[in-house]
């Protein structure tokens, strides 16, 4: 490959952006409720706090904070990369708007710890022709410190 990043795209539509800079880290696709300020993630038509319908879309993320985690030593479902063949992470991720979502992590199991600072990123589970197929991992920011 000649040094330019491929083309993009989620493993499934609606949960998270692809951004067209690679640098540049992908958010979570949620909801907030305009009557009492509650964000949610994935999106809902109805607030499951107050039950009103007067919701928007709204951008989550991309920093965390690690609340629990756990490692399956399973292969990661749809992933021909090698690296997914020994298990990957699940961490809970606490989102500064207030959710917290299930999600991958990205790393191994000595690079997590309760508390800790986390970012989203993009990564490629195989290829679709000339396009990359990704999911969102949270991995360990760079420093390790808020």
């Amino acid at each position: 490959m000649s040094g330019t990043a491929r083309a993009r795209r989620p493993l499934k539509q609606g949960y998270f952006t692809v951004p067209e800079n690679p640098a540049e880290p992908p958010k979570l696709m949620g909801t907030v409720c305009k009557d009492c300020g509650e964000y949610f993630f994935p999106k809902r038509v109805v607030c499951a706090k107050c039950l009103s319908e007067n919701t928007a879309d709204a951008m989550l993320g991309p920093q965390g904070t690690l609340y629990s985690y756990t490692f399956v030593h399973f292969p990661l479902f749809g992933s021909t990369k090698v690296e997914h063949s020994t298990g990957y992470g699940v961490g809970q991720v606490d989102l500064p708007e207030g959710p917290r979502v299930q999600v991958p992590l990205a790393g191994k199991q000595e690079d997590f710890k309760v508390g800790m600072p986390l970012v989203a990123e993009l990564d490629p589970i195989r290829e679709d022709g000339d396009k990359d197929v990704v999911i969102l991992r949270f991995a360990p920011v760079a420093g390790g410190a808020k």
